[in-house]
Protein backbone atom coordinates (compact mmCIF):
# COMPACT_ATOMS: atom_id res chain seq x y z
CA UNK A 1 0.00 0.00 0.00
CA UNK A 2 1.48 3.31 -1.13
CA UNK A 3 0.03 6.78 -0.58
CA UNK A 4 2.22 9.09 -2.67
CA UNK A 5 0.43 12.17 -1.36
CA UNK A 6 1.16 11.46 2.28
CA UNK A 7 2.42 14.66 3.91
CA UNK A 8 3.02 16.26 7.27
CA UNK A 9 0.37 18.94 7.74
CA UNK A 10 1.20 20.46 11.11
CA UNK A 11 1.32 20.15 14.89
CA UNK A 12 -1.25 21.09 17.48
CA UNK A 13 -1.53 21.44 21.24
CA UNK A 14 -5.12 22.73 21.39
CA UNK A 15 -8.35 21.72 19.61
CA UNK A 16 -8.48 25.08 17.85
CA UNK A 17 -5.32 24.02 16.00
CA UNK A 18 -6.64 20.67 14.78
CA UNK A 19 -7.42 20.18 11.06
CA UNK A 20 -10.87 21.45 10.11
CA UNK A 21 -11.46 19.55 6.86
CA UNK A 22 -13.44 16.71 8.46
CA UNK A 23 -11.27 13.82 7.27
CA UNK A 24 -11.27 10.75 9.55
CA UNK A 25 -8.30 10.34 11.86
CA UNK A 26 -6.33 7.31 13.02
CA UNK A 27 -4.37 8.11 16.17
CA UNK A 28 -1.19 6.44 17.41
CA UNK A 29 -0.49 6.19 21.12
CA UNK A 30 2.46 4.64 22.90
CA UNK A 31 5.55 5.12 25.02
CA UNK A 32 8.05 7.70 23.83
CA UNK A 33 10.52 5.10 22.59
CA UNK A 34 8.08 2.55 21.14
CA UNK A 35 8.67 3.50 17.50
CA UNK A 36 5.62 5.52 16.42
CA UNK A 37 7.54 7.57 13.84
CA UNK A 38 9.14 4.42 12.41
CA UNK A 39 5.69 2.82 12.27
CA UNK A 40 4.28 5.74 10.26
CA UNK A 41 7.22 5.75 7.86
CA UNK A 42 7.10 2.00 7.29
CA UNK A 43 3.33 1.92 6.85
CA UNK A 44 3.59 4.62 4.17
CA UNK A 45 6.80 3.31 2.57
CA UNK A 46 8.52 6.60 3.35
CA UNK A 47 11.91 7.12 4.95
CA UNK A 48 11.64 10.49 6.64
CA UNK A 49 8.01 11.63 6.56
CA UNK A 50 7.80 11.28 10.33
CA UNK A 51 11.03 12.44 11.89
CA UNK A 52 12.59 10.02 14.33
CA UNK A 53 13.93 11.88 17.33
CA UNK A 54 17.24 10.86 18.87
CA UNK A 55 15.88 11.95 22.24
CA UNK A 56 12.81 10.12 23.61
CA UNK A 57 10.10 12.38 24.98
CA UNK A 58 10.86 15.21 22.58
CA UNK A 59 7.49 15.12 20.81
CA UNK A 60 5.22 17.42 22.79
CA UNK A 61 2.47 18.00 20.26
CA UNK A 62 -0.15 16.14 18.26
CA UNK A 63 1.36 15.72 14.80
CA UNK A 64 -0.99 15.35 11.82
CA UNK A 65 -0.08 13.47 8.63
CA UNK A 66 -2.61 13.61 5.80
CA UNK A 67 -2.61 10.37 3.83
CA UNK A 68 -3.81 10.25 0.24
CA UNK A 69 -6.46 12.87 0.91
CA UNK A 70 -8.46 10.17 2.73
CA UNK A 71 -7.48 10.33 6.38
CA UNK A 72 -4.91 11.51 8.92
CA UNK A 73 -2.41 9.60 10.98
CA UNK A 74 -2.21 11.51 14.27
CA UNK A 75 0.95 10.92 16.29
CA UNK A 76 0.11 11.57 19.94
CA UNK A 77 2.82 12.66 22.41
CA UNK A 78 4.77 9.71 23.76
CA UNK A 79 4.43 8.90 27.43
CA UNK A 80 6.62 7.24 30.00
CA UNK A 81 9.92 9.06 29.54
CA UNK A 82 11.53 9.42 32.95
CA UNK A 83 13.44 12.65 32.29
CA UNK A 84 10.27 14.58 31.51
CA UNK A 85 9.01 16.56 34.50
CA UNK A 86 5.83 15.56 36.31
CA UNK A 87 4.20 18.81 35.22
CA UNK A 88 5.00 18.08 31.57
CA UNK A 89 3.72 14.52 31.87
CA UNK A 90 0.45 15.77 33.32
CA UNK A 91 0.09 18.34 30.53
CA UNK A 92 0.69 15.72 27.85
CA UNK A 93 -1.73 13.33 29.51
CA UNK A 94 -4.42 16.00 29.56
CA UNK A 95 -3.72 16.78 25.90
CA UNK A 96 -4.07 13.14 24.88
CA UNK A 97 -7.18 12.57 26.97
CA UNK A 98 -8.85 15.71 25.62
CA UNK A 99 -8.16 14.60 22.06
CA UNK A 100 -9.39 11.03 22.55
CA UNK A 101 -12.55 12.05 24.40
CA UNK A 102 -13.46 15.09 22.34
CA UNK A 103 -12.37 14.54 18.73
CA UNK A 104 -15.42 13.60 16.64
CA UNK A 105 -13.36 12.71 13.56
CA UNK A 106 -11.24 10.20 15.50
CA UNK A 107 -12.12 6.94 13.76
CA UNK A 108 -9.57 4.46 15.09
CA UNK A 109 -6.87 4.19 17.76
CA UNK A 110 -3.64 2.25 17.45
CA UNK A 111 -1.78 1.54 20.67
CA UNK A 112 1.85 0.60 20.17
CA UNK A 113 3.75 -1.47 22.73
CA UNK A 114 7.24 -2.94 22.57
CA UNK A 115 6.96 -6.70 22.05
CA UNK A 116 10.21 -7.24 24.00
CA UNK A 117 8.89 -5.92 27.32
CA UNK A 118 5.74 -6.35 29.43
CA UNK A 119 3.33 -3.39 29.03
CA UNK A 120 3.86 -0.72 31.68
CA UNK A 121 1.36 0.80 34.08
CA UNK A 122 0.99 3.72 31.69
CA UNK A 123 0.34 1.30 28.84
CA UNK A 124 -2.47 -0.21 30.93
CA UNK A 125 -3.84 3.25 31.70
CA UNK A 126 -3.82 4.13 28.00
CA UNK A 127 -5.63 0.91 27.20
CA UNK A 128 -8.28 1.79 29.79
CA UNK A 129 -8.75 5.23 28.18
CA UNK A 130 -9.13 3.60 24.78
CA UNK A 131 -11.66 1.04 25.99
CA UNK A 132 -13.61 3.70 27.88
CA UNK A 133 -13.74 5.87 24.75
CA UNK A 134 -15.54 3.15 22.80
CA UNK A 135 -13.46 3.93 19.72
CA UNK A 136 -12.35 0.91 17.64
CA UNK A 137 -8.73 0.05 18.36
CA UNK A 138 -5.79 -2.16 17.57
CA UNK A 139 -2.69 -3.08 19.56
CA UNK A 140 0.56 -3.26 17.58
CA UNK A 141 3.56 -4.98 19.17
CA UNK A 142 6.53 -3.20 17.61
CA UNK A 143 10.17 -4.25 17.17
CA UNK A 144 9.27 -7.85 16.39
CA UNK A 145 12.54 -8.20 14.49
CA UNK A 146 14.44 -7.74 17.76
CA UNK A 147 13.42 -11.16 19.11
CA UNK A 148 13.18 -14.56 17.45
CA UNK A 149 9.93 -15.47 15.75
CA UNK A 150 9.67 -18.52 18.01
CA UNK A 151 9.31 -16.23 21.04
CA UNK A 152 6.60 -14.01 19.56
CA UNK A 153 3.59 -15.93 20.83
CA UNK A 154 4.77 -16.03 24.43
CA UNK A 155 5.36 -12.27 24.39
CA UNK A 156 2.01 -11.62 22.69
CA UNK A 157 0.24 -13.76 25.30
CA UNK A 158 1.82 -11.66 28.05
CA UNK A 159 0.67 -8.45 26.34
CA UNK A 160 -2.86 -9.84 26.04
CA UNK A 161 -2.91 -10.71 29.73
CA UNK A 162 -1.52 -7.43 31.04
CA UNK A 163 -3.70 -5.25 28.81
CA UNK A 164 -6.77 -7.44 29.43
CA UNK A 165 -7.31 -7.97 25.71
CA UNK A 166 -10.22 -10.17 24.67
CA UNK A 167 -10.04 -12.71 21.82
CA UNK A 168 -11.82 -10.11 19.67
CA UNK A 169 -9.23 -7.39 20.32
CA UNK A 170 -6.78 -7.24 17.37
CA UNK A 171 -3.11 -7.65 18.27
CA UNK A 172 -0.35 -7.89 15.65
CA UNK A 173 3.42 -8.27 15.88
CA UNK A 174 5.08 -5.59 13.77
CA UNK A 175 8.51 -4.69 12.46
CA UNK A 176 9.30 -1.39 10.78
CA UNK A 177 12.48 -3.00 9.45
CA UNK A 178 11.07 -6.16 7.86
CA UNK A 179 7.45 -4.95 7.36
CA UNK A 180 6.09 -7.94 9.30
CA UNK A 181 2.48 -7.15 10.21
CA UNK A 182 2.17 -4.26 7.75
CA UNK A 183 -0.32 -5.96 5.45
CA UNK A 184 -2.49 -7.14 8.34
CA UNK A 185 -2.62 -3.67 9.88
CA UNK A 186 -3.47 -2.03 6.54
CA UNK A 187 -6.25 -4.55 5.88
CA UNK A 188 -7.86 -3.72 9.20
CA UNK A 189 -7.47 0.05 8.84
CA UNK A 190 -8.76 0.20 5.27
CA UNK A 191 -11.79 -1.85 6.24
CA UNK A 192 -12.55 0.76 8.91
CA UNK A 193 -12.21 3.80 6.65
CA UNK A 194 -15.19 5.15 4.71
CA UNK A 195 -14.99 4.47 0.99
CA UNK A 196 -13.59 7.36 -1.07
CA UNK A 197 -16.34 9.28 -2.93
CA UNK A 198 -16.92 8.34 -6.54
CA UNK A 199 -16.79 10.95 -9.28
CA UNK A 200 -20.60 11.09 -9.31
CA UNK A 201 -20.68 11.75 -5.58
CA UNK A 202 -18.21 14.62 -5.62
CA UNK A 203 -19.65 18.06 -5.06
CA UNK A 204 -20.10 20.24 -8.17
CA UNK A 205 -18.39 22.96 -6.14
CA UNK A 206 -15.27 20.87 -5.60
CA UNK A 207 -13.36 23.09 -8.01
CA UNK A 208 -13.79 26.06 -5.70
CA UNK A 209 -10.98 27.08 -3.43
CA UNK A 210 -11.04 25.09 -0.20
CA UNK A 211 -10.08 26.53 3.14
CA UNK A 212 -6.84 25.24 4.62
CA UNK A 213 -7.07 22.14 6.86
CA UNK A 214 -5.86 24.00 9.94
CA UNK A 215 -7.98 26.79 11.37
Amino acid sequence: MIFPQAEFIGSAVHPSQYPQDGLPEIALAGRSNVGKSSFINSMLNRKNLARISSKPGKTQTLNFYRVGGRFYFVDLPGYGYAEVSKKEREAWGAMIERYIKGRKTLLFLIQLVDIRHPPSGQDRQMREWIVHSGIPSLVVATKADKISRGRWQAHLNEIKKILSLTPEDPLFPYSSETKVGREEVWNLLLASLPSPPSEQEKSPDSHKEKRPPFG
